[in-house]
């Protein structure tokens, strides 16, 4: 992920931070409709359990930016999160994975963001990427994100305006959440499409020299990008097959959805990365063959050279008894025999495509 995770330890003089301060969100979801008033996060799992006392099905949402060690602490003593994977939620950086916890489902999500930019040659970055961590319990979800981009606040407006697909539970909210960051996935490989075609018309422009340089930059984009997509495949074939007991079959359907698009999309990648390394080593083709026109070009003039300047070495020698040296058209001869030497060559060498 290109992104600095913030350190708590300048603030260790002023204590502990508060979790509301990484707190970006927090709800309660009550038949699938959220609860008015603001919640913090003890609250909020102390009322839905006082709902689920009165029978009612109810879930907390909460949702973190980038929390330190302590305030990630706070959240799990809340909730009952293992300490490996609070551990993995503050210090990011991981791959996409799916694990559990006894009842708790741990996911986490690569998010990409494309780098708007001018010319492929000039971009030192086009593609950002970032993590979604998800903790899924049987009556909360939390998101840990790490990065600027990556906002799930579109998500949450979607489905607390969709209570029917609330009342689905905790994971319909993990499902929205997967599609909204697959979706972004699908985006960012058009918008790469483009950037692939933009350098491969480049690099086979006629009459324009290969810069191999931009290929190699956006082949390693395309590989961060598949090395954030490729590895969900597996944990979206495990949610169909081992989690039959945590996630209902109508969940499951959606999540086939998202399943489909991600693979979608991880094909495109890897026929990008395919298509890019056939590119390199067709530039690099177009390099050598270039290279070899210079060194044509340069022995042909040096052979052009060479013989006039041999003439003129010989006679410069300065030897008392050289042949023509005093002859009064010896100069003029030499000249002569010097010039139409030079033109035999330029004229052999233009025939053969030398010069």
């Amino acid at each position: 992920m290109r992104g600095a995770h913030r350190d708590s330890s300048t603030d260790v003089a002023r204590g502990p931070i508060p979790v509301e301060r990484a707190m970006v969100d927090c709800g309660v979801y009550v038949d699938g409709v959220r609860l008015p008033g603001k919640f913090t996060h003890s609250a909020a799992q102390a009322k839905v359990h006082e709902i689920e006392q009165a029978g009612q099905d109810a879930f907390t949402w909460i949702g973190l930016h980038e929390p330190d060690e302590t305030q990630m602490q706070g959240v799990a003593d809340v909730f009952g999160l293992h300490p490996l994977a609070v551990e993995d939620a503050v210090h990011a950086h991981q791959r996409p994975k799916l694990e559990r916890y006894d009842e708790t489902v741990f996911l986490v999500l690569k998010t990409v963001n494309y780098v708007a930019h001018d010319s492929e040659v000039l971009a030192r970055e086009i593609v950002e990427t970032g993590e979604i961590m998800i903790f899924v319990g049987k009556d909360f979800v939390v998101t840990v994100r790490h990065g600027e981009h990556g906002g799930l606040s579109e998500v949450r407006k979607r489905m607390d305006a969709d209570p029917q697909h609330m009342r689905l539970g905790p994971y319909a909210v993990m499902h929205a959440i997967a599609d909204h960051v697959v979706d972004h996935y699908r985006e960012v490989t058009n918008l790469m499409e483009d950037d692939i075609d933009a350098i491969e018309e480049v690099a086979f422009a006629p009459g324009q020299r290969t810069d191999v340089e931009p290929i190699y930059q956006i082949k390693r984009e395309v590989v961060e990008l598949r090395r954030s997509v490729a590895p969900l495949s597996v944990p979206f074939q495990r949610m169909q097959t081992e989690y039959k007991d945590l996630i209902s079959k109508e969940v499951r359907r959606y999540l086939r959805d998202v399943a489909d698009h991600q693979a979608q999309a991880a094909d495109r990648i890897t026929s990008y990365d395919d298509m890019l390394s056939s590119l390199v080593q067709a530039a690099l083709a177009r390099v050598g063959m270039q290279q070899n026109a210079d060194m044509r070009k340069i022995s042909a003039w040096a052979a052009m050279l060479a013989v006039p300047t041999l003439i003129a070495g010989i006679f410069g020698m300065n030897f008392a008894n050289m042949p023509v040296l005093r002859w009064e058209w010896g100069y003029p001869v030499t000249l002569l025999v010097m010039v139409g030497i030079w033109v035999v060559l330029y004229r052999t060498f233009r025939h053969n495509d030398w010069l």
